[in-house]
């Protein structure tokens, strides 16, 4: 008697040429559901409809036609086992040896835009997941594939050894299917708290949170050469760094997607239609600025800490146009990113052969939350990305800023947030001067930042990520020739702080929020 094969899939890639070889190669009957035995009787090759099969027709519009004994019972039934074989005779069910099964597109509907719940609520496949576990669960009987690249391994095994799958290809398979529902599963609930359809009122986090993922590289290692390290896509939709394209250079390392995101998270800042380039270091901004063009706005970034920026990674919010491309290939870089690059700026780049150049044309969109391992757990909060309004700003102090300057503050309070804390960032003319970043007193990180800053701090703007304790660092900067600060606010000797920059003519900026980076 021929062998029994279930193939129900949404994405038909590779279906016709896989049920041409179940059918010639292998002596299979296809029994196949919907569009999946449309598309395999529209090739000419046999298949029986699963309506046919259970005599049960498709109810509830699709809602169900693969929830039957005769399927479940043929893909759970133990023919070598005497009890299962006899009820499967006495039930007229056959065992299923192939199950085939990929599901609803969940994550590339909610993925739309202008997605609704009902949309996504009708995309959450029931009798796909339902195969595939029972398939898997049965693997000493039955292989079970549910991505289209396992297609051709599986042909190939089957023609290597006589016809049959083995027992560790029917494994692999299993363990792969069980990922998939699980990464599923994660989609659809992560998607309906996302909707607050199951947090509680009030509740800012899900009561349960998962992390799963794809392996999508192989990294060569880690922070260092010691730690092993490996590159997962979280879901099946390549979305973030995922969907970048990589137009020259070596693979990513672990240390350059880290940077990447860092330098992400900055152009996330600024307004798309102002040209802004960052150049970083570990993560740190080494030099940011904007310009009246996005040359103008790297080579600023760039002299800003033209040491530093050797070997750095740079992000640029705009297509890499001539003059930028020019000016990016007489430095070593390891990395830059952009949303796009000109056909003659991709010329110039592709003389420097080991630069990493990648385009990722959503260079704004970021994870909505964060997470940490620690031991036995890991913490989740909320992206810090709080968008800043300077008009909710208190101006503590007897002098106010102009125009000119709230928008220097501005420019220095956004990238501040993204230096290690404790963390102080000197700017003038839309430019950074000096950085410091990760102190472990705010004091150090003032001193580090004027020395970077030298002469350039006189009319410069100061800021910094958490309140100042004492009136020292203000006294420091105002020695220095910084004209205003901005800080958050809120300890207990604010007001020691106004004080002494009353005095000294300083201009200060209490923005209510503040940014730490740890």
């Amino acid at each position: 008697m021929s062998r029994l094969a279930l193939l129900s899939v949404s994405d038909k890639t590779g279906l016709v040429d896989l049920a041409k070889a179940l059918v010639e190669s292998f002596d299979f009957e296809i029994v196949s559901s919907g569009g999946t035995a449309s598309a395999i009787a529209e090739a000419g090759l046999p298949v029986t409809k699963v309506a046919d099969y259970t005599g049960s027709p498709e109810i509830l519009g699709g809602r169900v036609k693969t929830l039957h004994p005769r399927i479940h019972g043929g893909i759970l039934g133990r023919p070598a086992l005497p009890s299962d074989a006899e009820e499967m005779t006495a039930n007229d069910i056959r065992a299923f040896d192939l199950v085939v099964v990929n599901l609803y597109p969940f994550e590339q509907t909610i993925a739309q835009p202008d997605v609704t719940l009902p949309d996504a609520i009708e995309q959450i496949d029931i009798g796909g997941p339902t195969l595939l576990r029972a398939a898997a669960k049965n693997h000493a009987y039955v292989t079970v594939l549910c991505q289209p690249d396992q297609y051709s391994i599986y042909l190939a095994q089957m023609t290597e050894n006589g016809g049959e799958a083995s027992p560790q290809l029917r494994q692999d398979c299993a363990r792969q299917a069980f990922w998939h529902t699980a990464t599923y599963d994660q989609a659809i609930a992560n998607y309906l708290s996302a909707s607050k359809v199951e947090v509680t009122a009030g509740a800012a986090l899900p009561q349960r949170w998962t992390l799963t993922g794809t392996q999508r590289q192989l990294l060569r290692y880690g922070e260092n050469p010691h730690q092993a390290a490996a590159w997962y896509q979280a879901g099946n939709v390549p979305s973030g760094w995922a969907a970048a394209e990589l137009v020259q250079g070596k693979p990513l390392s672990y240390n350059n997607l880290v940077d990447l995101e860092a330098a992400r998270r900055i152009l996330a800042e600024f307004p798309p239609q102002l040209p802004v380039a960052a150049v970083l270091k570990h993560t740190n901004p080494c030099g940011a600025a904007q310009g009246d063009s996005l040359a103008e706005a790297y080579q600023k970034a760039f002299n800003a800490d033209s040491v530093s920026a050797f070997g750095g990674i740079v992000a640029l919010n705009r297509a890499i146009d001539h003059d930028t491309a020019t000016a990016l290939s007489k430095t070593f870089l390891e990395c830059i990113v952009a949303p796009s690059c000109d056909a003659d700026a991709r010329e110039i780049l592709t003389q420097k052969k080991n630069l990493r150049v990648l385009l990722l044309p959503d260079l704004f969109s970021g994870p909505t939350h964060t997470a940490k391992a620690i031991a036995g757990g890991f913490l989740v909060q909320a992206a810090d990305t709080v968008e800043d309004d300077p008009s909710e700003w208190e101006i503590v102090t007897d002098h106010k800023p102009d125009a000119d300057m709230l928008e220097e503050l501005l420019f220095a309070w956004r990238l501040v947030k993204h230096v290690k804390s404790n963390a102080i960032l000197i700017t003038k003319n839309r430019t950074t001067l000096g950085v410091g970043a990760g102190q472990m007193n705010r004091v150090g990180a003032v001193k580090i930042a004027l020395e970077q800053a030298n002469e350039q701090a006189q009319g410069a703007i100061l800021a910094s990520d958490g309140f100042f304790p004492f009136d020292d660092s203000v006294r420091t900067a105002a020695a220095a020739g910084i004209k205003a600060i901005v800080q958050p606010g809120g300890s207990k000797r604010d007001e020691d702080s106004i004080k002494a920059a009353n005095g000294l003519g300083v201009v200060m900026a209490m923005t209510g929020i503040r940014h730490f980076l740890h």
